[in-house]
């Protein structure tokens, strides 16, 4: 990345928009991974604040559920898949049901990838329609879209379509940086970044690798992913106390790169994506 884009320091918190300050490393499940409330509740109590929720049933949903008063101190992200607004009530109202929660902080249109599926929600009778009307009503504070077009999601961010970007961004796949993060940090779109560790493939070896070289840790790779000044949250995923806590010593123990770090994480990124197949 251009030298003025990596922060060897980089801020543990950081403006979400409209929504405040936010935890820049954020928590995220998958319907195949497990948590429970206790670990979702220790995140938080160790200042994570973004929960970005997989829709199932599981120990995020039961927290945010018992969250009570300290409800307000986290953002709460969810994902519609719908692109009309029937689909979408049916979407939204199901999942302030299982979080327990009068409020959603952030929509996402999940899964969005071409300009027909932005028109069609955009469309009378469309997936927008409901969700701004919700939004207007409170029920809804923020509108973004996940995507894995960077083109689409540098088009969306300069119509001023949305109030954040959910992108891939990882050490394997960083073309986010030139086709994405200029225009977002431009503007001040928000990015927050899924798939820090490229499925896992990060923490693999290569075959290309040099003598003597081992993986580094999760927490180092999103490190590298924070390290760059125009991602405001990278969410991790973690599968179970054991992986989170890993995850977790990122929070008790904040720095970033330093240069050399940042060139040996970025190496392996590149040996990562001529080997592990798949995902330009």
């Amino acid at each position: 990345m251009p030298a003025d884009d990596f922060v060897r320091n980089p801020d543990r918190f950081a403006d979400l928009g409209s929504l405040g300050r936010v935890g820049r490393l954020g928590l995220s499940t998958r319907g195949n991974t497990s948590l429970d409330a206790a670990d979702v509740l220790e995140a938080f109590r160790r200042g994570v604040n973004f929960f970005n929720w997989c829709g199932h049933p599981d120990g995020l949903s039961e927290a945010v559920r018992g969250l009570g008063p300290l409800r307000r101190q986290v953002i709460v992200s969810v994902q519609v898949g719908a692109r009309d607004a029937a689909g979408a009530r049916q979407e939204l109202e199901r999942c302030l049901g299982e979080l327990g929660t009068g409020y959603i902080d952030v929509v996402t249109y999940y899964y969005l990838e071409s300009q027909d599926e932005w028109d069609q929600i955009h469309a009378t009778g469309g997936a927008a329609e409901y969700l701004e009307e919700q939004r207007r009503n409170g029920v809804v504070r923020a509108i973004g879209a996940t995507t894995h077009q960077r083109r689409l999601a540098a088009k969306l961010a300069r119509d001023r379509g949305i109030d954040l970007l959910m992108i891939r961004y990882n050490a394997a796949h960083r073309a986010a940086e030139r086709e994405v993060f200029p225009v977002a940090t431009k503007l001040e779109v928000p990015i927050v970044a899924y798939t820090c560790l490229r499925w896992g493939a990060l923490l693999e070896p290569t075959a290309e690798d040099p003598e003597g070289f081992s993986p580094p840790p999760a927490p180092d790779w999103y490190r590298f992913v924070l390290c760059h000044r125009a991602v405001t949250v990278a969410l991790m995923a973690p599968n179970g106390r054991r992986e989170l806590e890993e995850d977790l010593t990122l929070v008790d123990d904040w720095h970033g790169c330093d240069a050399s770090e940042y060139t040996r994480l970025r190496e392996h990124g590149d040996r990562v994506h001529r080997n592990a197949g798949g995902f330009p």
